[in-house]
């Protein structure tokens, strides 16, 4: 896998809640970003108004019901395979053939709506999240943890799957069983054998990919599906877009208001990406914000141990667990191993929100008293797999997109150098990082990298970052703002992947922002609590 693709935090408050409201199993509070039903009716053809027709069945599929006073209804559009620019002009589908993907799209709209200002186009991250997914989630209110009524009562709240995810034209290629044997490996693979046997299966899923779709791997890149968000705007009727997009989605945003500045209304960029880092940089930018979380983790346990069975000492309770689970892994109930990855993403899992963290020292002590269903639990959530051990399609569009998107490749001798420094740099995370990016070393598409530039012409964008966020660390925050050169920084003093809608402070001035433009003032920070 090419680093911890950046699972949306907002999913899981509104699942949290509303798996007690429709009495779902008990726990079972992350989704699995799963590729759903398609939705029917023919895609309208590009440059064609869609057909949009009721959908309560998506969110009834997702949660078990709608959300209270909100109506659903679903479209699909038919895009271009090949927009045209970058190196994807190499790619067969070239521009004018007329081989199209489809994308699909949902949007909410509140019955109590009033001064309706147009739609907000919402992205989850990943990549790989489905959008789809996320704007019903987002539907359901602060109650639940979604979006306030302050923009649900003015805006349409739309989603969509990009190319390649889930319901729109997904690419899946890689078996369940790889999958398994990817996050069940050696987090750290010390031994020559060991790092040998990653690197070949990285090759094997590089290969089964390419053999199914050959040139067309490219066509996944950022710019093509930040085109497509253009189509998306205009399918929904806007002049210029309203978008909300966390963590990936921060890269694919800046990649639209650089490609189209005099179509961007308002862009909320939440959790973000710094477009200027390379596949190197951004890894190891990755591995020093989970370890910089995992030491929060740690103070917390050490400081709440009523709350915590694995404190004081919560680094090593961890450490000790994923080693014991090299050598001995516990045996589930349905006779699964809880090996030494599953333990390690069961830790990744838990870092994305604070919430997380007393459901991770819990898993850890039961794993330590030889139930390892809470390790499994965690792990499976941000795996996106099913208790029949089938997976979404998370990780194998995660896989296409980050690897189309990238200039330049590490070789396996550097990924092998790398795996070395950085255990030293990042103890826990490092490491993992480094041979994450083996999948992209063994990636057979070709390169369409985003363009990495100032947004002239746009107005204002608002880039909020979370000072403990692992997965998108604070840093490229203001890197990202002042790349665009017209970024304007909001900080959150809190834990966890992304900040919006989580406090009074940062809820107010993104609203703020939305509705009337109004840009907060400079340097604004909000506390944590």
């Amino acid at each position: 896998m090419t680093g911890f693709p950046d699972r949306p935090r907002r999913v899981r408050p509104v699942l949290a809640a509303l798996v007690a409201a429709v009495v779902l199993t008990a726990g079972c509070t992350l989704p699995a970003f799963a590729p759903r039903a398609e939705s029917e009716g023919e895609a309208a053809p590009p440059g064609t108004a869609p057909t949009w027709r009721s959908c309560p069945e998506v969110p009834d599929e997702l949660v078990g019901r709608g959300a209270a006073d909100m109506r659903y209804e679903c479209a699909r559009i038919a895009v271009p395979r090949n927009w045209g620019a970058g190196a994807a002009t190499g790619a067969t589908a070239g521009p004018g053939t007329g081989e199209t993907f489809e994308i699909a799209l949902i949007r909410a709209r509140s019955t109590r709506q009033h001064d309706r200002i147009g739609s907000l186009v919402v992205n989850p991250g990943g990549p790989g999240a489905s959008g789809v997914d996320t704007a019903v989630y987002l539907s359901f209110g602060p109650a639940f943890g979604g979006l306030p009524t302050t923009i649900t009562d003015r805006f349409d709240i739309v989603g969509f799957d990009p190319r390649g995810v889930a319901r729109s034209s997904p690419v899946k290629c890689i078996p369940d069983a790889d999958l398994d044997a990817s996050f069940g490996y050696q987090p750290d693979p010390e031994s020559q054998a060991s790092f040998d046997g990653l690197v070949d299966l990285n090759r094997r899923i590089g290969a089964r990919c390419g053999k199914k779709y050959g040139d067309q791997l490219v066509l996944y890149s950022t710019e093509q599906a930040a085109r497509d968000m253009d189509a998306v705007r205009a399918a929904v009727g806007d002049e210029k877009l309203s978008y909300l997009g966390y963590s990936y989605g921060t890269l694919l945003g800046a990649t639209y208001a650089q490609l189209y500045p005099e179509r961007v209304r308002a862009l909320v960029l939440d959790g973000a990406v710094d477009p200027g880092q390379q596949l190197i940089a951004g890894s190891e930018s990755q591995a020093r914000g989970f370890e910089r979380a995992f030491d929060n983790f740690s103070r917390w346990c050490a400081a709440n141990a009523g709350r915590c069975p694995i404190a004081p000492d919560a680094r090593g309770a961890v450490t000790a667990a994923i080693d014991k689970a090299d050598a001995a892994p516990v045996r589930g109930a349905d006779g699964r191993e809880a090996t030494a990855g599953w333990v390690f993403y069961a830790v990744i899992s838990s870092l994305y929100t604070e919430q997380g963290w007393q459901e991770l020292a819990r898993a850890i002590d039961d794993l330590q008293g030889g139930d390892p269903a809470g390790v499994f639990r965690l792990a499976d959530a941000y795996a996106g797999r099913e208790d029949d051990g089938h997976y979404s399609n998370l990780f194998d569009a995660n896989l296409a997109i980050n690897c189309a998107d990238e200039a330049d490749r590490p070789t396996r001798e550097q990924v092998r150098s790398l795996q070395s420094r950085w255990r030293q740099k990042y103890p826990l995370f490092g490491p993992a990082l480094a041979v994450g990016m083996l999948g992209c070393v063994e990636w057979p598409g070709g390169r369409d990298p985003y363009p990495t530039g100032r947004a002239t012409g746009a107005p204002p964008i608002l880039v909020v970052g979370t000072t403990g966020d692992p997965a998108t660390p604070y840093e490229q925050t203001a890197a990202l703002a002042s790349m665009l050169g017209v970024g304007r920084v909001l900080t959150w003093e809190g834990e966890g992947h992304t900040a919006y809608p989580q406090t009074a402070c940062v809820t107010s001035a993104v609203d703020a922002y939305l509705i009337s433009g109004t840009v907060p003032r400079e340097g604004l920070r909000c506390p944590a609590r």
